[in-house]
């Protein structure tokens, strides 16, 4: 075991490497092959339509393996909030002791979960709401930097600076999140003081990822410039592919004279984003996509991806540690 992290010793992985929760992404099939990697598997409860449901796929993972695998659990504003407390009981109740949470007002959730003994890493996007968690009792907290997937904050705040922030005023152990792909990245992760990183869309293009291969090859295809931030006017931007509907949202966006969300409302379709998924279509709806589909340029298995990214990053880390030579022995 190459790595030991505060990360690899509390989660029981081999290698510190987190799929992240991900909407109609997070089934069995993905986070059991990244936990039979080494890594920690992460399924999204929210994905699943009621908490039994999410019961019934806890069981199908964990019968497809046998290390280690968490569950996502997104807190996020809706006119009718999911039953989260209903989820975080099942989750209880299966004994699954890892969960990423995220969103909105977290504390009841947390706490009900804490109460359990529940190991809690929380994704972040800016210094300020990972203080708040820090005082509800988090174990590890991912901090999401601008380039990331999906929510970004609204303070556009790049890693390089987020992950050093993090590391200097929170005390709290850490996960890099938002634009890693490559052992490069973990390597430069852990020496900003991370214990390990949290890949999302990396993760989507692997054999094992639950949707159609025509989005994965539009990953691929993609460079870092090919994203859309969306939403920004009602301060609830989210990064997604950049598409025909994605750019005709921000285009309706900019030049309404009203400002009414209910314009942009069916161009943001979380319904038409997952039919993106099913039926191969990178245009029939939004999808979220971080910059990091630049860096993005094969579809490996799990198995594969993560064992590159381990021997990646301890050739980098090995590399910077040559660098470093002895000033007596130098001169002679």
């Amino acid at each position: 075991m190459p790595f030991n992290t505060e990360l690899t010793r509390k989660l029981g992985i081999r290698v510190p490497i987190v799929q992240g929760g991900m909407q109609w992404v997070g089934y069995a099939e993905l986070a059991s092959a990244v936990s039979n990697a080494g890594g920690l598997g992460i399924l999204t409860a929210l994905t699943q339509p009621t908490p039994e449901d999410l019961r019934k796929e806890i069981r199908r993972c964990r019968a497809m393996t046998k290390n280690p695998f968490g569950v996502n659990l997104t807190l996020l504003p809706a006119l009718v909030p999911p039953d989260y407390a209903a989820y975080a009981r099942v989750i209880i109740e299966e004994g699954i002791n890892i969960v990423e949470t995220a969103g909105n007002s977290p504390g009841p959730v947390i706490r009900q979960l804490k109460a359990a003994n529940t190991i809690i890493l929380h994704k972040c996007t800016s210094i300020r709401h990972a203080a708040s968690a820090v005082k509800l009792g988090v174990d590890f907290l991912s901090i999401d930097g601008f380039e990331c997937a999906g929510h970004v904050g609204e303070s556009d705040i790049t890693n390089f600076i987020l992950l050093s922030r993090a590391r200097q005023s929170l005390g709290v152990p850490f996960i890099a999140s938002g634009g890693f792909a490559d052992g490069q990245g973990l390597a430069a992760a852990i020496s900003l003081g991370a214990e390990g990183i949290n890949m999302g869309t990396r993760f989507m293009c692997t054999i094992e990822a639950p949707i159609h291969m025509k989005i994965k090859e539009a990953i691929v295809e993609a460079q870092e410039t090919d994203t859309e931030l969306v939403l920004r006017r009602w301060r609830n931007t989210s990064r997604l592919f950049k598409n025909k509907v994605a750019s005709e949202a921000v285009k309706i966006e900019k030049e309404s004279t009203t400002g009414e969300f209910k314009e942009v409302a069916p161009y943001v379709s979380g319904q038409r984003g997952r039919q993106v998924f099913i039926n191969g279509d990178k245009d029939f709806g939004v999808w979220t996509a971080g910059q990091v589909i630049g860096l993005i340029h094969d579809i490996p298995t799990c198995q594969v991806l993560i064992s590159r990214i381990e021997r990646e990053a301890i050739d980098t880390l090995a590399k910077a540690q040559s660098l470093i030579v002895d000033e007596v022995k130098s001169k002679l």
